[in-house]
């Protein structure tokens, strides 16, 4: 307590040389535009990654449960039939899921069929991903509808509406390709155009995926009574973290249930490691500023050896002599941070208003016109404590040699 007030009073003090003030001023903004820059960088990150994750969540359900070895499992395995009968699930969807050639326009192109039950249009939000003059049907007596993702029908020369029946083949399950007649070991089908295209605005559903009716896709990949996953939407007022904990409980081992984050596990994933590599270099920057509080330091000792030399005789021992100068530049690493992390919420604030920082020269250059930005109070905790624990870090070693040295000056 007695050398924080010490180290109070020295910083807000008037010295006898006035640089001590302007070094130490500008000691603070160093710090101050690092720290700044630390919160708007990971603000945009943030931004960035529920930007992705809102066009997600119309495509992506709730929970997915998958099989953590093989690709199918009976529709009716007693596991799922024990998980219909959860209290917690508003909408159950069956799905299979598989890979089909498909031949449109004298081109070719590999994709993924997601054959999905009646119930699909509950489980996701097709209102904000549909196009076209059509509406979402997956099949109407003996005719199945295929509605395919919007650059998929690009690369294929089909609008949103396209003309006669789609093929589309599968291999035959068990059987090798007949090297003579290789058609022979396909099966085939065909699907229809409903009228309308979805966009999700991510390049693995919209230029891969054609959603189907269910039945169709047992029927094409010989797959009568099988799922590849199923799909959950809760009740309102379900919490999703431990409605996940507890369905997991009731599958067991064989199952896996994943969350809309955990589903797209590989993206969040990258996103989350360019975020702590972005936060590693700023930490350096920040190292790098805060060396400029040793010089602030020094010449506040040179300054203050009088007074130094009156505290020990009253009674003051080196360690409490020391660490005066330790608080001091603890306390502008602490005033830097304040000051960096207020002007950086006011950018982020003003960025979020207002979107002056734009990603490209014109509007519709790319999916969003300004960086995205998004503040999260644990990003800020982090940012404060790594400006104080390397504020001290850069001035401990420094500071206690001087702090030596000077003392020693005075007891030769």
């Amino acid at each position: 307590m007695f050398s924080f007030f010490i180290a109070r009073r020295y910083l807000f003090s008037r010295k006898s040389h006035h640089t001590i003030n302007i070094i130490s001023g500008i000691s603070a903004g160093g710090v101050a535009v690092a720290t700044m820059a630390m919160v708007v960088t990971l603000s945009v990150f943030n931004g960035f990654r529920e930007y992705v994750a809102s066009y997600f969540t119309s495509f992506d359900p709730e929970l997915k449960v998958v099989l953590c070895e093989g690709m199918s499992v009976a529709a009716d395995d007693p596991s799922l039939v024990a998980l219909r009968q959860y209290d917690g699930v508003d909408v159950y969807t069956e799905v299979y899921e598989d890979q089909a050639l498909i031949v449109g326009n004298d081109r070719q192109w590999v994709v993924t069929i997601k054959g999905v039950d009646d119930n699909f249009d509950r489980q996701a939000n097709l209102s904000d991903i549909l196009y076209g003059d059509g509406e979402f049907v997956l099949h109407a007596d003996v005719l199945d509808y295929g509605v395919m993702g919007i650059r998929l029908a690009q690369q294929l020369g089909l609008g949103a509406r396209y003309d006669g029946a789609l093929p589309i083949y599968a291999p035959r399950r068990g059987e090798q390709v007949n090297m003579a007649n290789p058609m022979q070991s396909f099966s085939s089908d065909e699907l229809y155009s409903p009228g309308v295209v979805f966009a999700v605005n991510q390049s693995r559903y919209d230029a891969h995926y054609i959603l189907t009716s269910l039945s169709f896709a047992r029927r094409l990949f010989d797959a009568q009574g099988l799922v590849s996953s199923v799909e959950l939407r809760l009740k309102s007022g379900v919490k999703q973290g431990n409605a996940q904990k507890e369905i997991q409980a009731l599958l067991g081992p064989r199952f896996e249930v994943l969350n809309r984050y955990e589903q797209q596990h590989d993206t969040f994933r990258i996103m989350q490691v360019e975020k702590f590599i972005a936060y590693l270099f700023l930490s350096f920057i920040l190292l790098v500023a805060s060396f400029n509080i040793i010089g602030s330091l020094s010449m506040l000792m040179i300054d203050k050896q009088a007074d130094v030399q009156t505290l020990r005789s009253l009674g003051a021992n080196d360690e409490q002599v020391s660490r005066i100068f330790l608080l001091e530049g603890w306390l502008i690493s602490g005033i830097g941070a304040a000051i960096g992390i207020a002007l950086g919420l006011l950018l982020c604030y003003l960025q979020m208003q207002f979107g002056f920082v734009k990603l490209g020269r014109s509007e519709g250059s790319y999916i969003v016109d300004a960086y995205p930005v998004s503040v999260h109070a644990t990003d800020l905790f982090v940012i404060f404590a790594t400006v104080l624990a390397v504020g001290l870090v850069a001035v401990w070693f420094p500071v206690r040699r001087m702090t030596r040295t000077m003392l020693n000056q005075y007891t030769d």
